[in-house]
């Protein structure tokens, strides 16, 4: 029998996923323990999680890296962690209330906003972390910056309440659903796993006609997300256009113009 097979066995992977057992190897548990020595862990931890974790971990090595990895030189970036993860989705988690004061883009300051966090997300376009979450004193979805949460406290909301707010907060993001139609260009059919990849974030369906031998994606988003959705049909160049979805269109008529401008050229 191949010593290996064990590792990739159907069924004691089913059995592993029902019990919620993860199967770690030795490597990993060494990586861990090596992560758990970085400053950052008690802000990624609560205090109770990270002791449990150095109390298993105790008897694992370490991952020496300090010899065999070299970070270069680079320019200043904002860190991927926030220390407020760790809070604000433990209250996502155990349905909380939240009450928070926050800057705006103006510069100014809102002051004691209460409502329902739901989600956290990360912008890859502006590279920072945002919270969603249903305002009670406005009734309307927000999305604010963690970056510009000035404090925030936790608050009990009638349990009898959640399921009203979480009604609300879906029927919203119903109505900011919009949707577009991306079509690929026949020549870069062979790509379609890579386009398709680009837009792995979505929602999505694709349609192929035999006949024309086109790809179209009908891709689903929120308005918010227009920008988001724009760099990825910017990054695949010549291989798709938008076909459907007027906003889209237009924004890259838009850029496409500034750039042929940009190089004195003047189109018919």
């Amino acid at each position: 029998m191949n010593p290996f097979e064990k590792i990739f066995n159907y069924q004691i992977i089913s059995r592993l996923d029902d019990t919620k057992t993860i199967a770690l190897t030795a490597q990993e548990r060494s990586w861990v323990k090596t992560m758990l020595g970085h400053p950052t862990a008690t802000d990624a931890f609560a205090p109770e999680t990270l002791h449990k974790l150095q109390n298993l971990l105790q008897d694992e090595a370490t991952t020496e890296i300090n010899s065999i990895i070299t970070q270069k030189a680079k320019s200043n970036e904002r860190q991927i962690y926030h220390p407020l993860l760790r809070a604000l989705r433990r209250m996502i988690m155990m349905d909380k209330g939240i009450t928070l004061s926050f800057h705006i883009k103006n510069g100014g300051l809102k002051e004691r906003q209460s409502g329902l966090p739901y989600k956290l997300e990360y912008s890859m376009v502006k590279r920072e972390w945002y919270l969603l979450w249903y305002n009670t004193n406005t009734r309307s979805l927000m999305s604010t910056k963690l970056q510009g949460i000035v404090t925030y406290e936790e608050i009990l909301l009638p349990a009898k309440r959640i399921p009203d707010l979480k009604a609300r907060i879906t029927r919203l993001q119903e109505q900011r659903k919009k949707q577009a139609v991306i079509e690929i260009v026949p020549t870069y059919n062979p790509e379609l796993s890579r386009i398709l990849y680009a837009f792995s974030c979505f929602e999505k369906s694709v349609s192929y006609n035999e006949e024309s031998k086109i790809y179209h994606i009908r891709v689903t988003y929120l308005a918010d997300e227009s920008d988001f959705l724009l760099s990825k049909i910017r990054f695949l160049g010549l291989r798709v256009k938008v076909v459907e979805g007027g906003y889209l269109i237009h924004r890259m008529h838009e850029s496409s113009t500034k750039a042929l401008d940009r190089y004195g050229i003047v189109m018919d």
